[in-house]
């Protein structure tokens, strides 16, 4: 058994597979549940995560010896996740989004919802439309600006701001109708 994180962060970059399979072990479960959030299944999920991981494997050598292990693998895994919802760009529905006004500093209150399990809350997330989703989770819950996020979608500001509004008012109606026993 490895005695150290820095031991295996140092096993792993000389490529050994013992090290490379308990890191995996150590934070495959919680990364999976970052993928899912990005992710409309858990089959895309998984494919995220494994696609991920390989960058990983390919890219610790390049992890300084006093970063934060954690945190360097979350930003692999969201850039992967962002890079497969570019792949998976079937379409792009050409609405000219950037006319439609948005407010700036409204935001969407989603109130304390007892009945709310945080599987519910992902699937909920994963029913949202692509575009919504992808900003939502880069927004609310990995801390991107909107200008950040415009750069990595490729979308304008003002979209993202309005994918975030929309993805609000979206969840807010589903967690509303949770509330009240309806499913949707």
């Amino acid at each position: 058994m490895m005695e150290s994180l820095d031991e295996l962060i140092n096993d792993c970059k000389i490529g050994k597979r013992k090290a490379q399979a308990i890191l995996y072990k150590k934070y495959a479960s919680r990364l999976l549940g970052l993928c899912m959030r990005y992710s409309k299944s858990r089959d895309e999920a998984e494919d995220v995560l494994q696609e991920g991981f390989i960058k990983i494997f390919n890219k610790i050598h390049s992890l300084e010896k006093n970063s934060s292990l954690e945190p360097w693998m979350k930003r692999i895994m969201i850039n992967t996740a962002i890079n497969s919802y570019h792949k998976n760009l079937k379409f792009n529905v050409n609405q000219d989004i950037d006319e439609v006004f948005v407010e700036e500093g409204i935001e969407e209150k989603i109130d304390y919802m007892p009945n709310v399990s945080p599987q519910m809350v992902m699937n909920y997330i994963q029913e949202l439309p692509e575009g919504y989703r992808m900003v939502l989770n880069m927004y609310v819950f990995d801390g991107f600006s909107h200008n950040e996020i415009a750069e990595e979608l490729s979308i304008s500001v003002n979209t993202s701001k309005t994918q975030l509004l929309k993805a609000r008012k979206k969840l807010k109606l589903k967690f509303q109708s949770a509330s009240e026993g309806n499913r949707i």
